[in-house]
């Protein structure tokens, strides 16, 4: 079978049904009855089992959060699972970022990468291999999710009802493959705030927000101060710190209060060194004033345990693992008022080998006599494949007669829907050579890239199950 040429013959299908996918903005809103996680995500779920009624799949929704597209009536189930949702898109696009611009080359869209490109290659793929009548030894679904990048209600809904495959790959990473994932853990830090008897300070800081999710890097920050007199000293003091440190920023001055903005690097939580956090450049500049006493509160605090903060050395759990690596910390969200005090949205990935437990309670402890606890915490531990098993040598395999590349298969920080199989793994659709764009403006996929990740996915599915290559036993 000529995986790449079937799927050429399919390329502007592929690409028109793709484009209806990323027209849909699927990021999570308000909860209603018949859309758990919003309007968008159950709109792109209800596009991709459509797309499966039309192509003759059966197809399954469960409590309008996941679904599935399912071929082959064998006794163990293999499960492909991607998600259509997508992040907030943030500003700084070229264009409207659900309004895909589709080039001879490439695609631009938000969530062309993560993750409804590689969703939709893998589906194709299913797609090919039914309309060439083959024999599925194993039940293949396409399991689809709609809540990946927040809470994970979707595969929790799901698997609750429906029968967990024997294993099964997601295509929501980078080849050649990942067999194993850091833990994930997210939790807020707030503090107990309490109004202190003080004289009234020249400035006071009213507002402060920054960042919109745990697994992102915050692009955006502001802070409104109220300042009493000397208007134009605090403007000069934070023109100056501009300057002096090439930060971004801007500011507008209404009736007695300036509100500052300062402009960051968007990028994925479980690489945060990779993006700039504004949340911390404006707690930097804050710290140069002398404001009012709750206000310094929170700033001695974020400046102990949380600006620059990306490897767990202030929550005291830093930790190395050979071959998964190290902690990393992302603050991907900081919100302080003058009424209810301060919160920082933590999101904290870490190797085998921490006691996440321990560290977590001992952190709660230290934090207590200042003023601050640890709120819905909720995590996720390392997941890990024997690089040895099976289904990862028939993957591999794939993967290497499509793309000259003797790479290993490694370990990440992210988490994919991989670590909800025992055995699941990570399994493209970046390659060597792609230029990382999720979770950023102006996401950008290689066509060739994308019609390559679908023969690969092809090969695979056919050989693992049509042909059984990748049984245990």
């Amino acid at each position: 079978m000529d995986f790449q040429a079937l799927v050429n013959q399919h390329k502007d299908l592929l690409i028109k049904d793709l484009v209806g996918l990323l027209e849909i903005e699927s990021v999570k809103g308000d909860r209603s009855e018949n859309a758990p996680v919003g309007e968008g995500p159950k709109a792109a779920l209800d596009y991709m089992l459509e797309l499966g009624k039309r192509d003759g799949f059966i197809t399954k929704e469960v409590d309008h959060l996941a679904g599935h597209i399912e071929a082959g009536e064998g006794g163990e189930i293999f499960g492909v699972l991607g998600h259509v949702d997508v992040v907030p898109p943030g500003s700084g696009w070229d264009h409207k970022p659900f309004e895909p611009v589709v080039t001879g080359d490439s695609i631009t869209a938000r969530g062309i990468q993560d993750d409804k490109g590689p969703t939709m290659a893998a589906y194709y793929a299913m797609k090919i291999l039914k309309e060439q009548n083959v024999d599925f030894k194993l039940k293949t679904r396409l399991i689809i999710g709609t809540d990946e990048e927040s809470d994970w209600e979707c595969t929790k809904a799901y698997f609750a009802s429906e029968e967990m495959p024997a294993a099964g790959f997601a295509p929501d990473a980078a080849f050649p493959l990942i067999y194993g994932e850091k833990g994930i853990t997210s939790f807020n830090i707030v503090q107990k705030h309490t109004m202190l008897d003080e004289e009234e300070p020249n400035i006071e800081l009213k507002v402060l927000i920054s960042g919109e999710r745990y697994n992102m890097v915050p692009e955006e920050a502001e802070a409104k101060l109220k300042v009493i007199q000397n208007m134009t000293e605090v403007i000069q003091s934070f023109e100056g710190f501009l300057r002096s440190t090439g930060a971004e920023g801007s500011y507008e001055v209404d009736n007695g209060f300036l509100n500052i903005r300062i402009k960051g690097q968007s990028a994925h939580g479980s690489t945060p060194e990779r993006g700039v956090n504004a949340g911390f450049i404006l707690i930097e500049f804050l710290s140069t004033m002398e404001l009012d006493d709750n206000a310094m509160n929170f700033l001695d605090f974020a400046n102990k345990y949380i600006v620059g903060n990306y490897k767990g050395e202030q929550f005291d759990m830093a930790h190395t693992h050979e071959d998964m690596g190290e902690v990393s910390v992302n603050t991907g969200m900081i919100n302080y008022t003058e009424v209810d005090g301060a919160s920082f949205g933590v999101n904290l990935r870490y190797p085998e080998g921490l006691d996440f437990n321990s560290g977590i309670h001992a952190l709660k402890s230290r934090i207590l006599g200042e003023g601050f606890t640890i709120e819905d915490l909720s995590d996720e531990p390392p997941h890990y494949v024997n690089p040895d098993d099976p289904l990862v040598k028939v993957l591999l395999d794939s993967y290497r007669n499509h793309v000259e590349d003797d790479t290993e298969p490694f370990t990440i920080g992210g988490g994919t829907y991989a670590r909800t199989l025992e055995r699941g793994v990570a399994f493209g659709a970046m390659f060597n050579d792609t230029k990382d764009t999720m979770h950023q403006k102006n996401e950008t996929m290689k066509i060739d890239e994308l019609l390559k990740a679908t023969a690969i996915y092809l090969e695979a599915i056919f050989r693992i199950c049509v042909e059984g290559e990748a049984d245990e036993n």
